[in-house]
């Protein structure tokens, strides 16, 4: 705990520090990874109850399973890339919504409370995935030529400005893009964590004080950070996969 000089614990970035669960082989395996761990398993494990022995008519675990795989499928994939190029990419991305948003979630979950995605570690593989999947569908679908092009924008019509567009959009989108897409879900789900100790650790000080009713005001600013981080949680993870799609969009389209 760090001290300001008037007992507060404020919170920092000791927050994000956790001490090895267990260590074999010199690997140390702390909590975050333990609950990256379980949403691994609850996310295979959610889908595989729920369409393992998919019925006709069907039931309750069913029905939650399919509404959430229809709405990536259909409020993101279809609507990004079209339902033609768009099917062979909703496993994906309905993977990587559910992976997000547990990871995510977990902020909030008593005993846990500490969002995965805010250890950069875990957004920069996801965005890893999306990248090298996006450079691999581009090669393939265009060739070496047809990647240089998508990659720097090339076009002719741009006249003497184009070779300064081509390096604009090359740094762009080999170095720039695959660091945004990671540090836009990391940074969000850190600073949301981070706001919500801080209020939670203030009411409790408070309370201890004679600030008795001021901590009752940092504590619903607690539920409504709450309140406010579970939406944010839902919307980082639309918003990663959106861009996901997006960036498999530009590797399909045609350039000339």
């Amino acid at each position: 705990m760090s001290d300001n000089g008037c007992g507060f614990p404020a919170p920092g970035l000791h927050s994000f520090l956790f001490q090895p669960i267990a260590t074999v082989g010199g690997f140390e395996f702390n909590k975050v990874m333990l609950l990256a761990l379980i949403t691994t398993v609850l996310v295979i494990g959610f889908f595989w109850a729920a369409f393992g022995k998919a019925k006709v008519v069907p039931g309750k675990l069913q029905m939650i399973g399919e509404a959430g795989y229809d709405f990536v499928r259909r409020g993101i994939v279809y609507e990004t890339l079209g339902k033609r190029e768009g099917e062979k990419f909703v496993p994906l991305m309905v993977s990587l919504f559910f992976f997000i948003w547990i990871m995510n979630i977990w902020s909030v979950i008593p005993l846990a409370q500490f969002p995965v995605s805010s250890i950069i570690a875990y957004p920069a593989v996801l965005a890893a995935i999306v990248y090298f999947t996006w450079v691999g569908l581009t090669f393939k679908r265009h060739g070496f030529v047809g990647f240089f092009k998508n990659v720097t924008g090339y076009d002719k019509s741009l006249g003497p400005v184009l070779p300064l567009v081509m390096i604009i959009e090359f740094f762009s989108n080999l170095l720039v893009r695959p660091f945004t897409h990671a540090v836009r879900l990391f940074a969000n789900m850190f600073a949301g964590h981070l706001m919500l100790v801080m209020f939670t650790v203030a009411s409790w000080y408070l309370l201890n004080s004679w600030l008795i009713p001021a901590a009752g005001v940092s504590f619903l600013m607690t539920i409504a950070m709450i309140l406010f981080e579970l939406f944010v949680q839902a919307v980082q993870a639309y918003v990663f996969v959106l861009l996901a799609c997006t960036y498999v969009q530009g590797a399909l389209a045609e350039h000339h």
